[in-house]
C-alpha cells in the first residue's frame, strides 16, 4: 500500500511540475497563440489534445496568407506568438525585420488540379503523369469543364497554381526573373489560361466546403492534394462522384507549410513553442498528419501510404517523386502577385449592394464610408493586393427602404474611383431595410452581360451588406427571380453581416446562391475587403 501510494503521489508531483514548467513555475498554462492558413483546420484537434495534455493553452486563428504576411511585416507588433502559414514564400514577403524565428516545415502538399472522374476518363487523363500545365489550359478553353481556383493574390494555392503557371508558360527556366514577367507572350498566355477560370474564392478551405456542399456547381478546381483528398471522403459519403487527381507534369509547386516563432521576449511562451513544434515533428504526429493525407519528411515519400486516404482510383500518387519549382525571389513574387492583380487575371465584375437604412446613421454608415475608401483608393487597395484592374467593371447599390440608382464604374482610372467614393461619401442613412429589392436591381445589372455574352469574360459577384432583418414582402419575388435567370447559381451572392443582421435571412441566401457569410465582427473594413478577394 506504502508503495502504491508513494508511485501515485510521484505521478501527481511529475504531473504538476510538467504543468509548472508549462506555466513558468506558476501552475498557469501558457497561453500561446498561433495564426494559420485555413487549409491547416484539420489539424486543429492534435494541437488541442496535445495543449490538453499538457496543460498548455494554445488559440488558433485562421486567416489568408495576405493577411498573415501583413501580420508578419508588424514584426514584434504582431497579434501572435506564432505563425503558421502554407508556403514559406509569406514570410518570405512578410519579414523584413526578420522575427519569425525557428520556421520548421511541418508538413507538405502540392497544389494539384482535382477534376471529376468521369470528365478525367473522358479526357484520357487517369493513369498519366504527362498532363501539362498547357494541356490543362487548352481542354479548360475548350470547355471540356469549368475551372476554379483561389485568388492568387490571396490565397496560397492559388498563389502556387499562378506561379507554377508561370514557371511552365516560361518553359521552366532555372528561376523566373523580373525579364520573364515582362514578357508579353508569357503575358498574353497566362491572360489565356486565367481566362478560364469560373469561380474565385480567397480560401482554399472554402473553396472545397463550397464543391462537397454544390458538386453539380463545380468541374474541377487546383486546391492542395491534401484538400482535394478531403473533398473526396466528403463527396464519396454523401454519394457524390469524387475527384481524379492530376499532378501537373510541370509547373507543380509545393506547399510546404513552415511554423515559426515570433519572439516577443516571452521565454515561456517560448518554451511552450518550441514544445509545440516538437511535438508535431515526432514520428507518433507525422504519422497521423499523414493519415490526414499530408505527405512528411523527404518529397519522394516511399512507400503506398494508407490505402483509404491515398486512393488510387482518386489517382492519389503518395509514392510519386515530385521536383517542384523553386520559389523566384521576393522582389519578383511581389512583382508577379501585382502584375496578377493589375493585369492578368480574369477582371472581376463586382456588385456592392449596401445598407443605408435608418440604423447605419452616425458610426456605422461612417465605418461603411472607410471601408469602401479601403477598396477604391488604388493606393490603399494595393497593400492588400486588391486593387482594380484596368477591365474591371464595380456596380454600387445603396438600398433602404428601396434601392438607389446604381453607381458603376469600368476600369481604374483616378477620375472615376474619385466620382465612385464622392458617391458613398454623400450617402446619408434613413427609412427601413429592403435587401431583397436591391438584390433584384443587381441581378438586373447582370444580366445586361449575359444578354450581350460578356459575362463569360468576367467572375461576377454580388456583395450584399446589412446591420438588420431585411423586411419580406419581395423576398419570395427575388428567389423566383434568381431561379429564372440564365446565369442561375453561377454567380456568387456573398453577404456581410454588420450590427443586427439576420443570420437566418443570409444563410438561405448564401446558400442559395453558393456564397459565404463574412461576420464583420464590427470591422466591416476587413470584412469587405476579404469578400472583395473572393472574385
Amino acid at each position: 500500500m506504502k508503495r502504491i501510494l508513494f508511485i501515485a503521489a510521484f505521478v501527481a508531483l511529475a504531473g504538476i511540475a510538467v504543468l509548472l514548467a508549462i506555466g513558468g513555475g506558476t501552475g498557469t498554462p501558457v497561453p500561446l497563440s498561433v495564426v494559420s492558413g485555413s487549409e491547416n483546420r484539420s489539424l486543429e484537434p492534435l494541437i488541442q489534445d496535445w495543449a490538453k495534455a499538457h496543460g498548455a493553452e494554445v488559440t488558433v486563428t485562421y486567416l489568408g496568407s495576405v493577411d498573415i504576411s501583413h501580420q508578419i511585416s508588424r514584426g514584434k507588433d504582431s497579434a501572435y506568438d506564432a505563425v503558421w502559414p502554407a508556403n514559406s514564400l509569406w514570410i518570405q514577403l512578410g519579414d523584413d525585420s526578420r522575427v519569425v524565428k525557428d520556421a520548421q516545415s511541418i508538413l507538405r502538399s502540392p497544389v494539384v488540379l482535382g477534376l471529376r472522374l468521369s470528365l478525367a476518363q473522358k479526357l484520357g487523363w487517369v493513369g498519366r503523369d504527362d498532363v501539362t500545365v498547357q494541356d490543362i489550359a487548352a481542354a479548360a478553353e475548350a470547355g471540356a469543364f469549368r475551372l476554379a481556383m483561389t485568388s492568387a493574390t490571396q490565397s496560397n494555392s492559388g498563389a502556387s497554381a499562378y506561379l507554377g503557371f508561370l514557371y511552365a508558360l516560361a518553359g521552366n527556366p532555372d528561376v523566373l526573373t523580373l525579364d520573364h514577367l515582362k514578357d508579353p507572350a508569357l503575358q498574353d498566355a497566362m491572360r489565356t489560361l486565367l481566362a478560364q477560370v469560373n469561380r474565385s474564392s480567397g480560401s482554399s478551405g472554402w473553396l472545397k466546403d463550397a464543391l462537397v456542399a454544390h458538386p453539380e456547381a463545380y468541374d474541377a478546381m487546383f486546391n492542395y492534394e491534401s484538400t482535394v483528398l478531403e473533398a473526396n471522403q466528403a463527396l464519396t459519403a454523401a454519394g457524390a462522384e469524387p475527384l481524379y487527381i492530376v499532378y501537373p507534369a510541370n509547373g507543380l509547386a509545393m506547399s510546404d507549410s513552415p511554423l515559426g516563432f515570433i519572439d516577443h521576449g516571452d521565454a515561456d511562451k517560448a518554451k511552450a513553442f518550441h514544445d509545440l513544434q516538437t511535438m508535431l515533428l515526432t514520428p507518433e504526429t507525422q504519422s497521423r498528419i499523414e493519415a490526414l493525407g499530408r505527405r512528411t519528411g523527404l518529397l519522394a515519400a516511399g512507400g503506398t501510404g494508407d490505402p483509404q486516404v491515398w486512393r488510387k482510383d482518386w489517382g492519389a500518387n503518395y509514392a510519386k517523386t515530385f521536383a517542384p519549382i523553386p520559389m523566384p525571389s521576393a522582389e519578383v513574387i511581389r512583382a508577379a502577385l501585382n502584375l496578377y492583380q493589375s493585369e492578368l487575371r480574369k477582371p472581376s465584375l463586382t456588385i456592392w449592394v449596401l445598407d443605408t437604412s435608418g440604423s447605419m446613421d452616425g458610426e456605422p454608415l461612417q465605418k461603411l464610408k472607410t471601408a469602401m475608401d479601403l477598396l477604391l483608393d488604388k493606393k490603399v487597395s494595393e497593400a492588400n493586393l486588391l486593387q482594380p484592374s484596368s477591365r474591371d467593371v464595380t456596380i454600387i447599390i445603396p438600398f433602404n427602404s428601396a434601392p438607389d440608382q446604381p453607381f458603376k464604374i469600368v476600369g481604374n482610372s483616378d477620375a472615376d474611383l474619385g466620382r465612385a467614393l464622392a458617391m458613398v461619401n454623400s450617402l446619408q442613412a434613413g427609412g427601413g431595410t429592403d435587401i431583397y429589392a436591391a438584390l433584384s436591381v443587381a441581378l438586373q445589372q447582370i444580366q445586361t452581360y449575359a444578354d450581350d455574352g460578356t459575362l463569360r469574360n468576367y467572375l461576377p459577384a454580388i456583395v450584399a451588406m446589412t446591420d438588420g432583418a431585411s423586411d419580406q414582402a419581395n423576398q419570395q419575388a427575388f428567389y423566383d427571380d434568381l431561379a429564372k435567370r440564365s446565369f442561375g447559381r453561377d454567380v456568387p451572392i456573398h453577404t456581410i453581416s454588420f450590427g443586427d443582421a439576420d443570420m437566418e435571412q443570409l444563410k438561405t441566401l448564401t446558400s442559395t446562391a453558393i456564397g459565404r457569410i463574412f461576420d464583420s465582427g464590427g470591422d466591416l473594413a476587413t470584412a469587405m475587403r476579404d469578400a472583395k478577394g473572393y472574385n
